[in-house]
């Protein structure tokens, strides 16, 4: 797979395709990356990328002419094309794993006010968010999407590592700990060292469980909507809330003309 990156400032996603996982994955051959520096595709000496924009208002907005040429210099009509930005839909681990799925990625990063519409109208498949804020750098924000997707494209990460992470079947990951089996008086749980594959299971699926129900419980409704939760789950939810979901009460019909007393009041 690869990632191409346009950007006013290669020095920044550069550190993160030169270190840890995605280092190893580029020198093993499964990722591949082009760090495109918009500035290179300017017209004048300057190098000028932004400008003020129309109809006024604050900041400066960059170019649509350096920026096209530099989509153009990637074949960019030919990949998918991805904006980063607050106004985008929310980036998910569904999305990622869409992502995963693609040969080519082109990523643009904003900056300033961000980028003119018309480049967004002409060449911008997704615009993505990661989140309700505003970050003065889209070079963070694409770095934080191509980490959630290149390490799904097979061979990266063993499939087993990536079973059972966050949002991996609509859960959060249970807690892990790790040696020594004592820190600071904090003991690792004596379910864990038993050896006993099942009750394991068992422990992790219920930590599970209460940590989404206590972080996140629209996760734990959405995967009610969509039949994900095992009876099994089920039943762990009612432990922990310590409230049984009750069917409805059917409510018998009332003869109007009879006054039937056989209905209810």
């Amino acid at each position: 797979m690869k990632f191409h990156v346009l950007t006013l400032f290669p020095e920044i996603p550069r550190a993160f395709f030169e270190s840890s996982i995605m280092a190893k994955a580029v020198d093993r051959g499964i990722i591949a990356y082009d760090l495109v520096n918009i500035r290179d595709f300017a017209f004048d000496k300057h190098k000028t990328c932004d400008d003020s924009p129309y109809g006024g208002g604050a900041g400066m907005l960059m170019l649509p002419e350096p920026l096209d040429r530099a989509l153009v210099s990637v074949q960019a009509y030919k990949k998918r094309v991805i904006y980063v930005t607050p106004s985008g839909k929310p980036f998910t681990q569904k999305k990622a794993l869409e992502l995963s799925q693609e040969d080519e990625l082109v990523f643009i990063c904003g900056r300033y006010e961000g980028i003119d519409q018309r480049i967004i109208d002409s060449w911008v498949d997704d615009e993505i968010s990661i989140g309700d804020y505003v970050l003065s750098s889209g070079e963070i924000a694409a770095a934080v999407i191509i980490d959630a997707v290149y390490r799904l494209v097979e061979g990266v990460i063993s499939s087993e590592s990536l079973e059972e992470e966050s949002f991996s079947d609509g859960l959060l990951e249970y807690p892990q700990y790790t040696r020594p089996e004592i820190y600071k008086g904090a003991a690792v749980p004596e379910v864990l060292l038993s050896g006993h594959h099942e009750n394991i299971r068992k422990w992790r699926l219920q930590k599970r469980l209460a940590k989404t129900f206590a972080n996140r419980p629209e996760l734990i409704a959405e995967c009610r909507r969509n039949g994900s939760l095992s009876a099994e789950a089920e039943r762990m939810i009612e432990e922990i809330t310590g409230q049984v979901r009750k069917p409805a009460r059917r409510r018998r019909k009332v003869s109007v003309n009879t006054g039937d007393e056989n209905g209810f009041d």
